[in-house]
């Protein structure tokens, strides 16, 4: 029986993990994903920030994949076929399966809006922007760059900006560039309460940056954004950070998807057209349970998603999958401090960020393999 693993996403690395602590006899399982070190999103802040390296808040998969007796190839999908089972790389070679999970998440909304993809940067894909990110700091010390606007008020774009604040102005201090939030929606975080709303707008204007509400991007050129009403605001680097959007060879493959393309899952994180097709993470969609498209609901899917992958393999009933209603969202400001968020209410403190500190650390310990000698745990949850 062949498994096969297409992206390194949250999901399907816990899949690795459970079959590294569990062999699944005559099971022959392959990851294919672009990059050998896959971020953990609830770090990528802390990393731009400056508190975290590139080890701290990335799974190095060769090593997990070798754990669990997988084969790794460092490919990007580009096609797939439903009835040969094949997945096309971007190198012309293929894989075959009997089971597939694919947790290849998403990529930022920019096809849209003319002129976004020549001269904005996604966030995605991570390396992508991590390399510019580099760049963008020499830029900014040379005084090449004196203004970044980032596009889009959610809590990824908020948090994403705070860090990239936080990190020039502890290397550059008063040189540091001035920041712009350009959203077209009339409040920042519209998943959160009206407190943790309020509470960013007024750290972001205490931190001098300029907020474009209701100025919705119509176009990108060359140093500026055009929103709503012909308004220009000039920028010299532009990120961005809007709603996700599908990797469009997923519609292509025949695959049932939603009108934006992300693939449509039943209750048991199985495709509603093909049975032998599973997913989670940003990529997909349970048609029962819509949740926002976040690395919070995506980890709590990989325990349930390896459960029905066993079952699959055996030909049992497979078990469903109710997502929480409301996630604990923790979000950094930058510094060493992040406002806890669920449901209606909010709290906030240094120790809420040594809180998410510790929580995420111990996350990314769990894809260590267990040195020579180590006995490691059994999987944590529900036992499969």
């Amino acid at each position: 029986m062949r498994l096969l693993l297409a992206g390194g996403g949250h999901s399907n690395v816990e899949v690795l993990r459970r079959f590294a602590l569990k062999p699944e006899p005559g099971v022959e399982i392959t990851l294919v994903s672009p990059d050998a070190l896959t971020p953990y999103s609830g770090m990528l802040p802390g990393l731009i920030a400056g508190h975290y390296s590139v080890a701290d808040s990335h799974v190095d998969l060769p090593p997990l994949a070798q754990w669990a007796g997988a084969r790794f190839v460092q490919d990007r999908a580009v096609a797939l076929d439903v009835v040969s089972k094949t997945l096309t790389l971007a190198d012309g070679s293929s894989e075959s399966f009997d089971s597939l999970s694919i947790d290849i998440g998403s990529v930022p909304g920019m096809t849209q809006v003319p002129g976004a993809r020549e001269h904005a940067v996604g966030v995605r894909p991570v390396a992508a922007f991590l390399a510019m990110w580099e760049r963008l700091q020499a830029e900014v010390a040379v005084g090449t760059v004196r203004g970044i606007a980032v596009v889009g008020g959610g809590a990824g774009g908020v948090e994403l900006l705070l860090a990239m604040q936080q990190r020039l102005r502890v290397t550059l201090g008063d040189a540091a560039p001035r920041f712009a939030l350009i959203t077209d929606r009339p409040h920042l975080l519209p998943e959160h309460a009206p407190a943790v709303r309020a509470r960013f707008g007024r750290l972001l204007v205490a931190r001098e940056v300029v907020l474009h509400l209701d100025s919705g991007a119509v176009a990108v050129e060359d140093g500026a954004v055009i929103v709503t009403q012909q308004r220009r605001i000039a920028a010299d680097r532009i990120v961005w950070v809007t709603s996700a959007a599908a990797q469009p060879w997923l519609a292509a493959s025949g695959l049932a998807c939603d009108e934006r393309g992300f693939l449509l899952l039943d209750e048991h994180l199985r495709s509603t057209s093909h049975p032998f097709v599973f997913a989670a993470g940003d990529c997909a969609t349970q048609v029962a349970h819509p949740r926002p498209k976040s690395g919070v609901f995506a980890v709590r899917q990989g325990p349930p998603l390896v459960a029905n992958l066993r079952r699959s393999l055996h030909d049992q009933p497979l078990v469903r999958f109710v997502p929480q209603r409301h996630a604990l969202s923790l979000i950094s400001t930058g510094d060493r401090h992040a406002i806890a968020s669920r449901g209606p209410w909010m709290i906030e403190g240094d120790w809420v960020w040594r809180w998410k500190d510790r929580i995420d650390r111990r996350f990314l310990a769990r894809y260590r393999p267990p040195a020579a000698g180590d006995v490691p745990r059994k999987p944590a949850g529900n036992a499969i």
